[in-house]
This record gives structure tokens, sequence and C-alpha cells, in this order.
């Protein structure tokens, strides 16, 4: 017997039950994106591992444990991408796109992280990201969060969610923080598990976003980042959060909030729900300043944000049902397919929004019936002998037992319409 094949583990099939959640979601991303003028950019799904080590942060969970690296045939090491940001911004900076511009891009597509898979979270995953550059002022992290609300909102998934802000400051600001979180955590380094202990000289910020349980009530405890902020990024953050007030979006200062990677500085955000258990993280960003001139470019301001479709997709399975179900079901004796043919393309060319489906199994017109209601058809078009014979149509309403025999093709166009 030949062998099955399966799906890697943490990388699953995308299958026709699902695909309607996905569509929801991927067109009201694709909806606030143009809403709010950002544009599209693709870039690849393989790059240079370099640029993660340099952008993500070596000393991240990301590029010391989750990446897909290997090297190719010529020696080189690439990577599958784990996020969308460095990518991006590689990509504008290759094409001139940030040279004395200002820039808001969008993308959307697979990121890969070899971490255990748990409900919502996978090896291959999927994001939609929003970057802008060139803004220096909090109304740019404002525009972007509510464009986040609008997708939310037209999901009918803002009561699901709600917004926790932070601020990560300025380089030095986060000099003086550094050197009083290891003061405190030092005094607890028999408690530290090993990737703590190896991060509290190197990074450690990241400590901060450990998931280890056993450290909960010593991270709780520890210094924030917030009272240490200098005058620059104190003003900034102020200025966040009186925007947010003047329109109205509801939010929580919360000082944990560090994010995973290394690029980011001043405002980092997280939108969270307790529907998902402990992966409650829906859509995460923040601003990133120092990042473009860290790849060759000129010193640029930039912010954006990811949401993982998954998680999202879960939200949304829970909330509504997206099932798609077919309009108008063709039911065609045998020997009645050329006009079922001509019959279903007139349909969908003056009825484009209907969803139109021929029955070609050549079954009996009983078993047909089945597979119209299987298919929770809403009406039947009915062509047998008699209708060949008088070239008319029967329509049958399948939420009644109403029927009309005897039906031209612009009779049935009207009353589909």
């Amino acid at each position: 017997m030949a062998k099955k094949f399966q799906t890697i583990r943490g990388m699953n099939d995308l299958l026709p039950a699902d695909a309607p959640y996905w569509q929801l979601l991927e067109s009201a991303c694709r909806s606030a994106a143009r809403q709010y003028a950002y544009q599209e950019i693709r870039f690849p799904i393989i790059e240079s591992t370099g640029l993660f080590k340099r952008t993500v942060g070596e000393q991240t969970d990301i590029v010391e444990k989750e990446m897909y690296t290997f090297d190719d045939r010529n020696g080189d090491s690439l990577s599958m991408r784990p996020e969308g940001t460095a990518g991006c911004v590689r990509a504008a900076l290759q094409a001139g796109l940030l040279y004395n511009q200002r820039q808001r891009l969008w993308y959307l597509g697979p990121m890969f992280r070899h971490e255990r898979p748990q409900k919502g979270r996978y090896r291959q995953f999927h994001q939609f990201g929003m970057e802008a550059f060139g803004f220096a002022s909090p109304a740019v992290e404002v525009e972007q969060l509510l464009a986040v609300k609008t997708i939310f909102t037209e999901l009918g998934l803002l009561g699901k969610v709600s917004l926790q802000i932070n601020s990560l400051g300025s380089a030095a600001s986060r000099q003086s923080y550094r050197e009083a979180l290891v003061a405190y955590l030092g005094q607890y380094k028999a408690d530290l598990d090993e990737d703590s202990l190896r991060r509290l000289d190197s990074n450690p910020l990241r400590i901060l976003d450990s998931k280890n349980p056993a450290l909960a009530d010593i991270i709780q405890a520890a210094p924030a980042m917030i009272d240490y902020l200098d005058s620059e990024s104190e003003a900034h953050f102020k200025q966040l959060c009186q925007l947010l007030d003047a329109v109205g979006l509801q939010y929580q200062v919360n000082p944990a909030i560090v994010r995973g990677l290394d690029y980011y500085c001043h405002t980092v955000y997280e939108w969270v729900t307790d529907e998902l258990g402990a992966q409650g993280t829906v859509c995460a960003g923040g601003r990133y300043n120092g990042l473009v001139e860290q790849l060759g470019g000129k010193p640029s301001f930039a912010v954006g944000f990811a949401m993982g479709l998954e998680r999202l997709v879960l939200l949304l399975r829970a909330q509504r049902n997206c099932e798609q179900n077919v309009d108008v079901y063709l039911v065609v004796a045998d020997g009645a397919q050329g006009r079922a043919l001509q019959v279903s393309s007139q349909l969908r060319s003056q009825l484009p929004d209907l969803i139109v489906q021929m029955d070609a199994s050549g079954a009996s017109l009983k078993s047909q019936f089945k597979s119209a209601a299987k298919a929770a058809a809403r009406y039947a078009v009915i062509i047998a002998d008699d209708e060949l014979q008088n070239e008319t149509l029967t329509v049958k309403n399948l939420t009644s037992s109403d029927q009309q025999q005897g039906q031209s093709l612009q009779q049935v166009i009207a009353l589909l319409q």
C-alpha cells in the first residue's frame, strides 16, 4: 500500500469549510487598508538570515529558537520569514521608497516559526500588517489603532478585544531602566530559569516577556519602564494618550508590555482577548524609529502592527456562521446538460451576486434534489424532459412549497432578483 502523507506538524490545510471565515477576515483587512490610504507591498517568504538577526534581535526567542533556517546550495544562510516588518523595511529600502518620502504600506501572508503548536498558534501562520514611515507624531499610532478598530468593528469583534499600551522610551531612557531592572532581577538569580539567567546580562528586557508561570510574581513586581522615561519619551506617550482620549478609543496602560522583538521604541501595544485562553494577543505593534537606519537607510520614523489571522478566525467562528450556501441549484435531467450550461451562464452573467451550482452528476432527479438540500440551496431550477420540450424552466423554492412551472429564462431572472 502506498504511503499516505500527512501535513507537517504545526502546518495546517485550509479546507472549504474554513475558507469563508478567512475570506471575510482578509476582505475586512484589505478594506481598512484602502480606507486609510495604505498601499500593498509583497516581499519574499525567504530572506537572508542576517536580516532577522539584525532587526528582530539575536537574544530573542524568535532568532534563538524559532526560525526555520537553512543553508542553500551556495552556502548562504537563509531563513523563512518569522514576521513581516523586517522584510517590509528591506523591500522598501531596496526599491528606494523611503528616500525623502513618507510611506504607508500594508502586507498579508504566511510567516513561519518553529514553536510548540497550540490553540490559534501554528508553525505556519498568517499575518496582516500595516507600516508607516516618516511620521514623528503619535497621531500615526492612533490612526493605525483606529484602522484596527475599523477591522474589528466590521467583523463584529470589537466587544471581544481590548487595547493595552505602554512606552519603551528612547535608547537613553531604556539604558537607565536596564540598569534598574538588572539590579532588581539580580536579587532573584536563584529563582530565574536558564533562559532568563542568560539574558540577565545580554538582554534583560526579554525576561519581562517570559511565559514561565514560575516567574510571574517576580515580573509583576519588577520596576516599570514607564517610570524611567526621559522628557521626550514622556511627552510622546502623554500626547498619545491625549489623542486616544480625543477619539474615544478605550485603552489600559500595561507596564508589562515589552514585545518580543528588539527594534521597538516609544509606543508598544497589544489588542488582547480573554476568549482564547492563554493565547490572548490577537494584534500587536508599536514604534521602531531606529530600524530603517539599522538596515542601511537614512534615519526614519516608523510605526506599525501585525495581527494574527488564525486567532481572529477562531474568534469569528465563535461569533458567527459564515457558511457559503448555494442560492440556485440546477437540477438537470440526462441529456439536458447543454441547456443547463446555457441557463447557468446567463444566471451568473445577469445576477453576479448569486451562487449558482449546476448538478453534473447524471444522478436521478430525486438524488439531485437531495444534493440541493445538502447544499442548503434556496431555489432549484429544474430542467427535465418537459422543460426541454417546451423550452421553459421550473423554479422551486426549497424553503417553502412554492413551485412555478413554465417560466422563461427572463422570468426566472426577474424572480431571483
